[in-house]
């Protein structure tokens, strides 16, 4: 076996090896994220009751975060108020993403108009800080889930578009595109054959990575009073009920649950860069 052959083998290996241990760290982040949902997900409202009897305590074994000024486990809230947090972020998310594809599809293959007036909605958009603009929204729909939900979605899309309405711009100009065309394949045909297969990992990509901005905004709409209401458990609403007792000298409620939102958004951010990767096949064999 010559030389070349065998450098060829072991840049292969090397690279299959370095595939599989992205495949791994993606499945054990995804796994993780959604065991903290179901988790989340499955504790009762009545556990997250209060007991003016265990008000105001630090945190302990029995009460890993500590408890709240009504004597509400504040791990527990956490927990359940991660699993709204991240409910809305999906929903959010898939929306905003379905919009930017259709979006950008819609600018990469019609008119020119369209494509400027397209272009124009865009700009208007990402020249409003988001957190106005979901405030904004979300108080003209009458705040609540529906509000902020909203408010995310119409928010979120642009970047992704702008990326949708390159790639097709690009797609349309490849060889097995105007071969369909001349062998008479319709613009529906040539779009869900050729077009969408392409796309979907942008998509998914896209998806994810959009993910931890949209909890970021539902917790800090909530924490401004503008997105879920006061008696749901999500974090934005811990955070704004521990700013009244911070000066006290109650830190718990306020750094317990802040740095687990971060490490949950870290921790999604890590999952869409490894999902990047794997889909690129560039950086997946590097």
């Amino acid at each position: 076996m010559s030389k070349r052959m065998i450098k060829e083998r072991n840049l292969a290996h090397g690279g299959w090896n370095h595939r599989k241990k992205l495949l791994i760290l993606t499945c054990a982040t995804a796994f993780l994220f959604l065991v903290i949902y179901v988790i989340g997900s499955l504790i009762s409202d009545g556990a997250v009751t209060g007991s003016f009897l265990n008000a105001k305590l630090p945190p302990s074994t029995s009460h890993p975060y500590g408890t709240d000024a009504l004597g509400r486990d504040l791990f527990l809230r956490t927990l359940k108020g991660l699993s709204v947090s991240i409910t809305v972020g999906i929903l959010a998310s898939l929306i905003s993403a379905v919009i930017a594809v259709l979006v950008g599809i819609a600018a990469a293959t019609g008119s020119k108009r369209l494509d400027a007036f397209i272009g124009w909605v865009i700009d208007l958009v990402m020249g409003v800080p988001h957190t106005v603009l979901i405030i904004l929204i979300s108080f003209a729909l009458g705040r609540g889930m529906k509000g902020m939900l909203a408010g995310i979605a119409a928010t979120h899309w642009c970047s992704l578009a702008r990326l949708i309405r390159a790639e097709v711009l690009q797609l349309r100009s490849r060889p097995y595109v105007a071969v369909s065309r001349k062998l008479g394949k319709s613009g529906s045909w040539i779009l869900i054959h050729h077009l969408l297969p392409h796309l979907f990992p942008q998509f998914l990509v896209g998806l994810i990575l959009m993910f931890p901005h949209a909890i970021l905004h539902e917790a800090s709409i909530s924490f401004l009073g503008f997105g879920l209401p006061p008696e749901q458990p999500a974090i934005g609403i811990i955070l704004s009920e521990s700013m009244r007792y911070l000066s006290t000298g109650m830190w718990w409620p306020a750094v317990l649950p802040g740095m687990t939102l971060v490490l949950i958004v870290l921790l999604i951010d890590k999952l869409g860069e490894c999902a990047r990767k794997l889909l690129d096949p560039y950086t997946a064999q590097a």
